[in-house]
């Protein structure tokens, strides 16, 4: 067992072992399925916190995993018997609204960062989910409603605080430190522990959004059509394709609750004066087609970005599997429409998020991030609140996965939705050319692999 009395002098956070009153809601994250029991929980207050945790942990030979939000799927924010250096507590957002920017703590989550930057009319590219970490998502990539037309949340990285594995603290950016700059933009947690990020911010004011449902029936016509629309819609407008089941409460109607359906959530954050020509082709495909719900409306992009919080909290059962997209066949469809007839719950789901637009516009080798040629990002996730449920939803995204694998664009696919149980050649396909260079940067950064508990890039 670790002795933990000399951290203590250098500590001035909170120590949670696994004798104390809270260790067994401190050892908990998002995914429920996740049970591991480390030997303790160090609370860091600071970047002083952060060094001396390194220290420690570097000097004892111990197992360090880091958790900011532990929104994770995958569990790496948690490990059994080692120490867990939790980010929580640095939490804080500075908006430089003359330089565009805005500095984060790796404690916060999106929503932080929406408050902050809302009243100033922008926001940061980031997710779908505003409960989900800063760090996490941004480490991993980034995609969500704005990134067609601002990029990824990497693509909009300026700048990052770091502490490194032997305990230097460094700060990274285009101009400094600039191949670890490169390394953590897609790379993840391998490189050190980052308690800061600085983003560029962009100009978004109120979106037109929300949720468009068809029903199943339609699912070949509207999905073509979706395809064919996002290959060739302007920037600022958005829509990610799902296929699952209507929740069965508010605001969805009574007599839609748990029918199966397809649709797309909507985000249009151009101009208001130029929605009519934006929305055209969406209109005319309803009058086409007509949806069996349709709940767009104007909104802010902070009240989108909340509206997945309380239908996915933590404490759920997660298992998730994704790959990259270029296009979406006829055979593709008819899988994805035979495979969610056996859903094994309300929540399970498969969403296929673009990656077109500006994103295309940033060569492969600009930054750890690779793939800069696929259309789509899509991921399946088995979701449940019963524990019970836990090896129906992992089967059924497998078997999902599995039957649309080869009809991909990649081996890989991004890192955030990627198990620990994945083959560990879908870490280095992830990175495609990029992976000798994250391979050398891990050797110079961290040689002994004291950041491990990730998607690891192995030395």
């Amino acid at each position: 067992m670790l002795d933990f009395t000399q951290l203590e002098t250098t500590f001035s956070g909170k120590i949670v072992s696994s004798s104390h009153p809270e260790y067994d809601d401190s050892r908990k994250v998002y995914n429920a399925n996740i049970n591991k029991r480390p030997q303790a929980i160090l609370y860091c207050e600071n970047e002083a916190d952060v060094i001396s945790a390194v220290n420690f942990a570097r000097e004892s030979n111990a197992l360090i995993a880091v958790r900011c939000q532990g929104h994770n799927g995958s569990g790496y924010s948690i490990c059994d018997e080692g120490i867990v250096i939790d980010l929580s507590q640095i939490k804080y957002t500075r908006v430089d609204n003359e330089n565009n920017t805005v500095r984060v703590g790796a404690g916060c989550k999106w929503e932080d960062v929406d408050n902050a930057t809302a009243v100033f009319g922008k926001a940061v590219s980031s997710g779908v989910v505003s409960s989900t970490g800063v760090s996490g998502l941004t480490l991993g990539g980034g995609h969500g409603y704005i990134s067609r037309g601002y990029g990824l949340a990497i693509d909009n990285l300026v700048e990052v605080d770091i502490v490194l594995s032997d305990g230097s603290y460094v700060k990274a950016s285009e101009n400094l430190n600039s191949d670890i700059f490169w390394g953590i933009r897609g790379g993840g947690g391998n490189f050190g522990i980052i308690t800061s990020f600085v983003f560029n911010m962009a100009p978004v004011h109120d979106v037109f959004c929300g949720l468009m449902a068809w029903d199943l029936k339609d699912i070949q016509e509207t999905f073509t059509w979706y395809d064919k629309l996002m290959k060739s819609a302007r920037n600022d407008l958005y829509g990610f394709f799902a296929i699952q089941t209507i929740p069965p409460a508010p605001p969805f109607p009574d007599e839609l609750h748990n029918q199966k359906f397809c649709g797309v959530v909507w985000c249009y954050y151009g101009p208001k004066e130029e929605f009519e020509e934006a929305w055209a082709p969406i209109k005319a495909y309803c009058e086409e087609c007509p949806p069996i719900m349709d709940g767009t409306h104007w909104a802010t992009l902070r009240e989108l970005n909340a509206t997945f919080n309380e239908l996915y909290p933590a404490g759920d059962q997660w298992y998730w599997k994704g790959d990259y997209f270029d296009n979406i066949t006829p055979e593709v469809i008819e899988i994805h429409n035979r495979k969610i007839q056996d859903v094994p719950t309300w929540k399970s789901a498969m969403h296929l998020y673009p990656i077109n637009g500006v994103c295309h516009d940033i060569s492969a080798d600009a930054m750890a991030w690779n793939d800069r040629q696929s259309n789509y990002s899509m991921v399946i996730v088995g979701v449940s609140q019963d524990a019970e449920d836990f090896d129906d939803i992992k089967s059924w995204a497998t078997s999902y996965w599995k039957e649309l694998n080869p009809h991909s664009s990649l081996t890989g696919s991004y890192v955030n939705w990627m198990m620990p149980d994945e083959d560990k050649n879908r870490v280095k396909s992830a990175y495609g050319s990029n992976y000798e260079k994250l391979l050398e940067l891990k050797r110079k950064y961290d040689p002994q692999n004291i950041f491990s508990m990730n998607h690891n890039i192995t030395p």
